[in-house]
């Protein structure tokens, strides 16, 4: 049973027409507040409802409206949440299937793609893109804006977008671009996962670690001049209420040093699909990917403001 905040004069008005509020004593003895069509208002309950002038304004009150619930209503949440943890099964079980079958050909290209691409390696790219497009195509579609935004195949950029859930890397992933992700040390421990991260040049950072900051932050910058990208997830985490977080300057100082444009993306609905801190669901919706013109600009701070506003203004107009 939920608790509701419920203002003092609407709670009293409601009880005086509806006479649907009663007291019960819980477990601890103190009394409490609940509805019920079928009992008129408890003597105890109305001398603290009128009393309520030398207390808080507000009155905590417990929902129970005996007899007046919906089964059918209940039965269908339960399905949905069911469904969900279903299809978040099915999800894993697709995506080790198709890593499984693929990491075959990364593993039998990778020597090749050490001597002739060692840093933009787009085979292995391209493998993981028909991972992630195999694995997302039986769970939601994507739908693409602003393909025509995207630099060419050669050309380095630093690219950034919202981080609302799991789904965003396999999202980003279809997009068939050679943009080096940055990911956690401890998911370079995963087998075949781990190992086809390593392979398409994955950077590893430790997040609490300032020297490994630095690190990769040089590692990124190496990258660049040697022809590749790189990708930042400028929130730093995953957003757990859906608002975009502060941007911090790691990205965009690349970007300034570097002389490469930052390429601004808004992804809309992975974290409606697989929430924040509920990988194990997957709930049914759509996803859309919307690529932003590419900024140029020499000032790392004028460069987080531009892109962080970009995608603010998506968000807000989007959703």
């Amino acid at each position: 049973m939920d608790l509701y905040i419920i203002s003092f004069s609407s709670f009293i008005l409601a009880a005086a027409q509806k006479n649907f509020l009663h007291i019960s004593r819980a477990h601890d003895h103190e009394p409490r507040c609940y509805f019920s069509p079928n009992e008129g208002l408890n003597r105890y309950c109305i001398s603290k409802l009128y009393n309520l002038n030398k207390l808080s304004r507000y009155v905590v009150a417990k929902s129970e409206l005996a007899g007046a619930g919906t089964p059918d209503a209940s039965s269908s949440l339960s399905e949905a949440k069911l469904s969900s943890k279903v299809r978040g099964v099915c999800f894993y079980a697709v995506t080790a299937m198709a890593a499984i079958s693929l990491i075959g050909f990364m593993i039998v290209a990778h020597p090749f793609v050490l001597l002739f691409d060692r840093y933009r390696r787009k085979a292995q790219h391209f493998v993981a893109k028909l991972w992630a497009a195999a694995t997302v195509a039986p769970f939601f579609k994507i739908e693409y804006e602003g393909l025509e935004n995207l630099p060419s195949h050669d050309a380095p950029a630093v690219y950034v977008s919202n981080h609302q859930s799991f789904l965003d890397i396999y999202t980003l992933l279809t997009l068939g671009r050679s943009f080096k992700f940055i990911s956690k040390t401890a998911i370079f421990l995963f087998p075949i996962i781990g190992w086809a991260m390593s392979m398409m040049g994955t950077i590893p950072l430790k997040r609490m670690d300032s020297r490994s900051q630095l690190e990769c932050l040089k590692r990124c910058m190496d990258l660049i001049g040697n022809g590749a990208s790189v990708f930042f997830f400028p929130e730093g985490t995953r957003s757990k209420d859906g608002k975009l977080g502060d941007f911090k300057k790691g990205a965009f100082s690349v970007a300034a040093k570097t002389r490469v444009p930052v390429v601004p993306i808004t992804l809309i609905g992975t974290g409606g699909i697989m929430p924040a801190g509920m990988e194990g669901v997957v709930n049914s919706g759509s996803v859309k990917v919307i690529i932003h013109k590419p900024i140029k600009e020499t000032d790392p701070e004028i460069l987080r403001q531009i892109a962080r506003n970009t995608i603010l203004d998506t968000l807000k107009l989007r959703c």
